[in-house]
C-alpha cells in the first residue's frame, strides 16, 4: 500500500499513524462501494445470449437437431417428425433476470414447444427439469413444470389469451419475456401479463440454465432470435 504513496507522504502518515489509519480504511470502504456500484450497475445492462452465427455459450444436440439459419436458432421440420423433446442449454447459470426473445413456430400437427429457465439438464437424459413458458396450442402463455412436478402452475385466462391473439404481429414473430426473482415468476406474450406467480415450495431451485426447447411428436419448425437478458441484483 506505501508503495503508491512519495517519502514524504510516508512521513507525514508515520507521524500520525492514527489518522491515517482511519483515512486508509476509508478508503477501502469507498473503494468496496465503488466496486459494488459498477457490478451492480454491470448486472442492470442487457446481454446478449445469442450472437446470430454460433452456438457460442449454448450446448445442446447441434449436430441432428439445433441448427443456425439467417441469425434465428432453428430446430424441426414439416415432414418429419421430432422424434423427442430436446432442449439448447445455455452454460451460463442464472438466478434472478428479465429475459426477453422472439419466436416463430410453423407448423400444423401438434405444434409444441418452449423456453426453460431455473432449470437443470437430468443427468444421462435428453430431457430437463425446471419452469418453461409454455409455446402452442391451447398452452400458449402457460406456466409449467417440466419433469419435475409436472404439472401446469398457471394457465392463461380466456380474456389474456384473446389480447396476446390480437396483438400478434403480422410477421409471425412473437415476444416471450420471463422475469424471474426469488420466488416471483411473470411471463408476458407480445406485452400481454399472462402469469403473476409466487413460487411457495422452499426446496424449488431458484438458479438454473436458461433452455430453448422443441417438443417431440410434431411436424414444425420452431425458431428463436433476439435473446437477451438483464441480471438483476439480489
Amino acid at each position: 500500500m506505501l508503495n503508491n504513496f512519495t517519502n514524504q507522504e510516508i512521513k507525514v502518515m508515520k507521524s500520525f499513524p492514527g489518522i491515517c489509519s482511519r483515512v486508509l480504511l476509508a478508503c477501502l470502504v469507498i473503494s468496496q462501494l465503488q466496486v459494488q456500484s459498477l457490478f451492480a450497475a454491470e448486472k442492470g445492462k442487457p446481454q446478449s445470449l445469442f450472437d446470430g452465427k454460433s452456438f457460442t455459450g449454448w450446448e445442446g444436440d447441434t449436430t441432428k437437431t439445433w441448427r443456425i439459419e439467417n441469425g434465428m436458432i432453428t430446430a424441426g421440420s414439416l415432414e418429419k417428425v421430432a422424434p423427442r423433446n430436446e432442449f439448447l442449454t445455455t452454460k451460463k447459470r442464472y438466478k434472478n433476470f428479465d429475459l426477453s426473445l422472439k419466436f416463430k413456430i410453423v407448423g400444423t400437427e401438434k405444434v409444441n414447444a418452449g423456453v426453460q429457465f431455473r432449470t437443470e439438464r437430468i443427468p444421462n437424459h435428453h430431457e430437463v427439469s425446471g419452469f418453461q413458458a409454455d409455446i402452442g396450442q391451447n398452452v400458449d402463455g402457460n406456466l409449467y413444470d417440466e419433469s419435475r412436478r409436472r404439472v401446469t402452475l398457471v394457465s392463461v385466462d380466456d380474456e389474456a389469451l384473446e389480447k396476446v391473439q390480437a396483438a400478434s404481429p403480422a410477421d409471425g414473430w412473437e415476444t416471450y419475456r420471463i422475469r424471474a426473482k426469488g420466488n416471483h415468476i411473470q411471463l408476458w406474450r407480445n406485452g400481454i401479463q399472462t402469469v403473476n406467480y409466487i413460487e411457495k415450495d422452499p426446496e424449488i431451485a431458484e438458479t438454473g440454465v436458461i433452455a430453448l426447447q422443441i417438443h417431440g411428436g410434431m411436424k414444425a419448425i420452431i425458431s428463436y432470435k433476439d435473446i437477451h437478458i438483464v441480471e438483476l441484483p439480489e
